[in-house]
């Protein structure tokens, strides 16, 4: 038993409340339960009771045994004076306040109903299961799972947002230079991300810009913060490339010393940071002001219209400065653009937009809905469960879920805990 699950009882009263009394013997009657306090102090705050015909205003602290109300000396704490109610699992000893009344107690333990103990048990037991509520899946009402995945998915952007909003302050509130960074680290995917990351905040942004209309000078820059140009390549195109590093890390005063180098071990070729790296370049040289587009998309084929890049010749016939490859497109795919859509440019329009005082919710979520699911091991997990996304809102919703809700079993603030919960009660 945990004490969370009191708070649970107590705020949503999923308890038997018909005649009601207190360890004492008084009557008692909740007309408000309160407001949950998630900060220091009793748990919850403005609770409206009525103990013996008479009405009370004041705050309720819960416990799962009543002898811990001292061990937390909450005895001897002025802020605690105004508790008018101690709920408890078990009552073991009566409660006083520092002046030394007496505080009523209402006892839990057998007003609890069985099957919702029961099913709480369940959820929080230390197995194996992969989320605590697999095997229950089939009792959730479709209409509650499709708002819980809209709100989580909110989230999610929230969650995002507010490190946004911290970097842009960081950078002057630069917001292009804030998606340069944010798309160089989604270019390096989950494998080089951080060290893409560390990359683009190694160059000043003004030079990109400067850089804009030179695809070899911008193109020489990435790969040469990168560590990666290569001396001993032969080819051609590879010494212009070293020779307009050379020159732009000298006039530009550029030092890698913080960068971390980029991984190609276990990476497809496609996703080579020597290639992914050229696209970007290609990027910023096919589109100027890049934010202001970005902000400005309100249908989905227009992100692949403004994405759909070529990088320099050599890429063409290359994965690295050494080996060559049969000729190839170095266009984005369309499952690639998906991804920085979802990761990068759905993020920071709904941090933007908060930023200037809006609220982007709905269309962020419209958006979202447009796009295909993702596909990684754990949307796949939800899916052999039976929670099939349809779309990248649900699927980023899924990936809070399992994030934030259930590896830290926080089944209690689910929507789809509370549901379960809520069925166990009425099997009575």
């Amino acid at each position: 038993m945990k004490e969370e699950f009191l708070h649970y009882v107590w705020q949503f009263q999923k308890f038997d409340n018909h005649n009601l009394k207190t360890t004492q013997g008084h009557s008692l009657q909740i007309v408000s339960p309160g407001s949950h306090n998630h900060n220091s102090g009793p748990d919850f705050f403005n609770a409206q009771l009525v103990i013996d015909g008479q009405l009370w205003a004041g705050n309720v602290e819960l416990h799962i045994e009543s002898s811990l109300w001292f061990l937390h000396q909450h005895h001897k704490d002025p802020a605690y004076d105004s508790v008018i109610l101690h709920v408890v699992w078990e009552h073991t000893s009566e409660v006083s306040r520092k002046d030394t009344t007496l505080i009523p107690t209402l006892e839990l333990k057998h007003r609890i109903p069985k099957p919702m103990l029961g099913t709480y048990k369940k959820l929080f037991s230390n197995d194996t299961k992969w989320i605590p509520c697999e095997q229950s899946l089939t009792e959730i009402d479709s209409f509650m799972y499709v708002h819980w995945l809209e709100r989580l998915y909110v989230e999610r952007l929230e969650r995002k947002s507010q490190f946004l909003m911290e970097r842009a302050s960081q950078l002057n509130n630069h917001w292009e230079a804030l998606l340069f960074e944010m798309l160089c680290k989604n270019f390096g995917l989950k494998v080089n991300g951080t060290a893409f990351l560390s990359i683009a905040q190694s160059i000043p942004f003004s030079l990109i810009q400067k850089c804009s209309d030179q695809l070899l000078s911008l193109e020489a820059i990435l790969l040469g913060q990168a560590g990666l140009l290569d001396a001993t390549a032969e080819a051609p195109y590879v010494k212009e490339l070293i020779s307009s590093y050379k020159y732009s890390k000298r006039k530009f005063k550029l030092s890698n010393d913080g960068v971390i180098a980029p991984k190609f071990f276990r990476l497809r070729p496609s996703n080579f940071p020597t290639v992914r790296l050229a696209q970007l370049a290609a990027l910023y040289v096919n589109n100027g002001q890049l934010f202001s587009k970005v902000i400005a998309i309100r249908e989905v084929q227009h992100l692949y219209e403004l994405f759909t890049i070529e990088t320099s010749e050599f890429w063409r016939t290359h994965y690295t400065f050494t080996s060559s490859s049969q000729l190839r497109s170095t266009q984005l795919t369309k499952k690639f653009i998906n991804l920085l859509f979802i990761n990068t440019v759905l993020p920071m329009r709904f941090a933007y937009l908060r930023f200037l005082g809006s609220h982007p919710s709905e269309e962020i979520l419209q958006l979202a809905g447009e796009l295909p699911p993702e596909a990684n091991t754990i949307i796949l997990r939800f899916q052999k469960l039976g929670l099939v996304a349809t779309n990248a809102l649900e699927t980023q919703a899924l990936l809070q879920l399992k994030e934030l809700y259930c590896d830290a079993r926080r089944c209690l603030n689910c929507e789809i805990g509370n549901a379960i919960l809520k069925v166990s009660n009425s099997i009575q």
